[in-house]
């Protein structure tokens, strides 16, 4: 497929998927493969030149690229909404980060990580992750007061204010889109969480990423 029909096809879909018709929204086997490849290729190519588009026709594609990403960002927001102990809001993923969520012993635990380049507002080397439970009157534990903001990641040269562990090696998406990497964050968690004392079986893992 030529980049050119592959973001033709992006358009549509996030056209279509914005119109409500989500019977239209699934791409046919095989065909999303070409799609990411086609789109990986035109993000990483430095010769722009297969992109001769007038502004309109590239300000269009941007318009329906940013759509499509808005809602692939709130569904992937959603995807751990279910967790227990549902009386626990819905913690919010730090942008430039994210947020490595497991339940164990009825309580539900997220470990803020910042992506490379990015480091804590607060020193968090000995307060890995935050806790929501019946012991806290299921309302987040969190260095800043009221609503679910349990971390704020901010553009940095160094990350100092926690452990290695708490930065994704390039960004949460990226660490996200691989199950190597998604499984590694998670044994690290449970480990973590293993060495503080923290016993259960755990559920409903999952990983949120903030904005970028």
């Amino acid at each position: 497929m030529a980049l050119r029909e592959a973001l033709t096809l992006l358009c549509s879909l996030a056209v279509v998927c914005s119109s409500g018709n989500h019977e239209s929204c699934e791409l046919k086997p095989g065909l999303f493969d070409s799609l990411t490849g086609d789109l990986k290729v035109a993000a990483e190519c430095s010769d722009d030149s297969s992109l001769q588009w007038s502004s309109e026709q590239a300000a269009e594609v941007l318009i329906h690229m940013r759509n499509l990403t808005e809602r692939l960002q709130k569904r992937q927001l959603k995807e751990c909404q279910e967790a227990e102990p549902k009386m626990c809001q819905q913690p919010e993923a730090p942008s430039n980060g994210g947020l490595a969520c497991v339940t164990a012993s009825n309580k539900r635990y997220c470990k803020p990580i910042c992506d490379s380049g990015y480091d804590f507002s607060f020193l968090r080397r000995s307060r890995l992750f935050e806790e929501c439970g019946e012991q806290t009157n299921y309302r987040w534990s969190s260095l800043y007061v009221g609503g679910n903001r349990l971390a704020v990641c901010n553009k940095a040269a160094l990350q100092i204010s926690s452990r290695p562990s708490a930065y994704f090696t390039k960004d949460c998406l990226t660490t996200k889109s691989s199950s190597e990497q998604w499984n590694t964050t998670m044994e690290v968690l449970l480990k973590e969480l293993k060495d503080e004392g923290v016993t259960g079986n755990p559920t409903y893992h999952c990983l949120l990423c903030g904005r970028p």
